[in-house]
């Protein structure tokens, strides 16, 4: 169906419950979707590059760009910053390509208000023990960051009434094919059909 202007698909989850890898999973399973990269202040975690999974800045980077107005939502989230450039995400949108947003439930409210067209979409664990196994199993963070994720992800999971939908992370695969489903028939949306376009094949 043509388009002027793409989707914005907002994702939060609490951390481990796979929400990163099902949006890259995504992003390379449909096309014309894009996974929009946030600006992080924390350290590259193994694996991580510079550009691909964030754009890695310092403290003092990070609040320049908050007093230039340059970012769409931004927050403070296990006492590092993250945020999203308003620039980049208007320019993607505005050239009909469709964005995946991940960002915590913070950033996600901020969305809300200024982008009140874009779609909310919740992943959740299958359970607080499975989270926290995946945490550890991820062998990335220290004991006490182990333990501030899961009694944030407590607050995070409060917060799933302000979300359209909800995914269960309990199989990847089938995770990736229901929000696979949701992207779709998002994209099917009749408000969303070039009336003009319809009239001129009548």
């Amino acid at each position: 169906m043509k388009r002027t202007s793409g989707l914005l698909f907002v994702i939060s989850a609490p951390s481990g419950a796979g929400k990163t890898s099902l949006c890259r999973a995504i992003t390379d399973s449909l096309g014309n979707l894009t996974h929009s990269i946030s600006y992080a202040t924390r350290q590259p975690r193994p694996g991580e590059i510079d550009g691909r999974d964030y754009y890695f800045v310092t403290q003092e980077r990070f609040q320049e760009m908050i007093k230039a107005g340059d970012f769409a939502e931004w927050a403070e989230v296990h006492a590092n910053l993250y945020g999203t450039s308003r620039r980049v995400l208007d320019d993607i949108i505005g050239r009909g390509i469709d964005v995946i947003l991940d960002i915590d439930t913070q950033g996600a409210r901020q969305i809300k208000t200024k982008y009140p067209d874009a779609i909310f979409i919740f992943i959740m664990p299958p359970s607080l023990e499975i989270l926290e196994e995946r945490l550890r199993n991820r062998k990335s963070d220290r004991e006490e960051e182990i333990k501030r994720r899961l009694q944030r992800a407590h607050g995070e999971i409060r917060d799933y009434g302000m979300y359209g939908y909800i995914v269960i992370n309990r199989d990847f695969d089938r995770a990736l094919s229901e929000l696979r489903s949701i992207v779709t028939a998002e994209r099917c949306r009749t408000r969303l059909a070039d009336a003009a376009w319809i009239e001129s094949m009548m």
